[in-house]
């Protein structure tokens, strides 16, 4: 008989899972609350198309995406604008976010998944320590394997019993609130860079941006608090007075959604359980993207279970998924996740002075498609270090802010290499504690 595995939610890792797992033979159902053709925000996202082939899904039509356009980052004083140096052959694709879903469920579909639409996912069956189903609005559904792709405030993760050791909740620091919308766009407005991000505008310690497409002007604000459209409207307002080719009309999106950005979820897994996702807190801890990492996901959770030949996915065969994303990946973002916090340390004016001194400069800021941890954000040129370190060292204010961080990025960097070779749920817990308290 064929083992059945149960998706919870149709997250971009959760589809491209189902899909490998499909095509391996297994019995794979998705249940899903939206209904079919309604997945997706209206409007495009970016991710990197090397992802797409990793978990053996084919790269879409030419028409359907484009390749990004470099970013300038703008300082909070935004008298300053450093923009990225990234080759067109490395650079993220461009795509409609409900063509990337369609483009998704195509494919799984094509695989042998199937699809129960309008049916919420509210919470794990539990079996002693082993998860053996969902609980859903049409009824109890019970799997040998469930995959947890509900997002950040998933319903099964946040429904596990304590003593699975597996985070519940997002701090108000590490989830970001998105505003995103298509503007009209001024035609005849001066436009300073066609693809503009902006670090703390005006002093506020968020993070917006303004790109000037063909058709419109794409705006976003990211906050890491609370706000509604009157905070909206008096935020573009204040983005208008520097960037006038931003219009008043709002002729696409307008949504306002929550992202992770922080670390990884520390236990992935668990007997008859595997997080992928926002559910584990996949996105990249300073920007929110997170698609091509839970792409990337979705081969490693497949080959574990593939090479669980006994069928028992135990959180001890699983735990390979686990290693093996941490390896290529969540290592990296726990360094960022420290990094994105020693940025939020900085006054603005430590900013305006970090891009107007030359301390870094637009060839050090590269984010490509290969993008995946602090070291990769910011490569220098061994040559220039010495003209850095003097920058450093005629504003020590700088140093003392940031000299605690360092040396707990080296804590988590520390922390992550001593994560168990081995499944053993004491270890594992123990070691989940140590992680997660860096953070707190």
């Amino acid at each position: 008989m064929k083992k059945k595995i149960i998706v919870a939610g149709l997250g971009h890792g959760g589809i491209a899972a189902a899909a490998l797992l499909a095509g391996q033979g297994f019995d794979v159902t998705v249940y899903e609350k939206k209904k079919e053709g309604t997945l997706g925000y209206d409007w495009t996202d970016i991710f990197a198309p090397q992802a797409l082939t990793e978990a053996g899904i084919p790269m879409p039509d030419e028409s359907k995406y484009e390749y990004k356009e470099n970013m300038t980052f703008y300082s909070p004083s935004q008298s300053k604008g450093l923009k990225q140096e990234v080759e067109a052959g490395k650079r993220e694709i461009k795509m409609e976010r409900r063509a990337i879903y369609e483009h998704l469920i195509r494919h799984a579909v094509a695989c042998g998944v199937k699809i129960e639409y309008e049916c919420e996912v509210l919470a794990p069956i539990t079996l002693g320590s082993r998860v053996v189903g969902i609980k859903t609005a049409k009824g109890d559904f019970l799997g040998d394997l469930v995959i947890d792709a509900c997002g950040m405030r998933s319903p099964v993760r946040c429904n596990l019993p304590d003593s699975f050791g597996i985070e519940k909740e997002v701090s108000r620091k590490d989830r970001i609130t998105i505003f995103r919308a298509f503007f009209n766009k001024n035609p005849d407005a001066e436009v300073e860079a066609n693809y503009k991000v902006m670090l703390f505008p005006s002093g506020e310690k968020c993070i917006s941006w303004v790109a000037a497409e063909e058709q419109y002007a794409d705006l976003l604000i990211g906050r890491f608090k609370d706000y509604d459209s009157k905070g909206v409207e008096d935020f573009a307002d204040m983005i208008r007075r520097t960037n006038p080719v931003l219009g008043h009309e709002i002729l696409r999106g307008g949504q306002m959604v929550e992202i992770p950005v922080r670390r990884t979820l520390s236990v992935l897994v668990a007997d008859g359980y595997a997080a992928i996702g926002d559910s584990a807190f996949m996105t990249v801890p300073l920007i929110g993207s997170g698609i091509a990492n839970c792409l990337k996901a979705a081969r490693m959770l497949s080959d574990a279970v593939a090479k669980d030949r006994n069928g028992e996915f135990s959180a001890a065969t699983l735990w390979e998924y686990q290693k093996a994303y941490y390896k290529k990946l969540g290592n990296s973002y726990a360094t960022l996740a420290m990094g994105k916090d020693m940025l939020f340390c900085l006054d603005p004016e430590d900013i305006d002075y970090i891009f107007e001194s030359g301390m870094v400069t637009g060839n050090d800021l590269t984010m490509d498609s290969d993008f995946a941890g602090l070291s990769d954000m910011l490569k220098f040129d061994p040559k220039d270090l010495l003209n850095k370190a003097q920058c450093v060292l005629q504003r020590k204010q700088i140093i003392k802010k940031c000299a605690p961080w360092v040396v707990k990025i080296g804590k988590a960097a520390a922390v992550c290499a001593a994560m168990p070779k081995e499944y053993n749920k004491k270890k594992v817990l123990a070691w989940a504690r140590a992680y997660d308290s860096l953070y707190e």
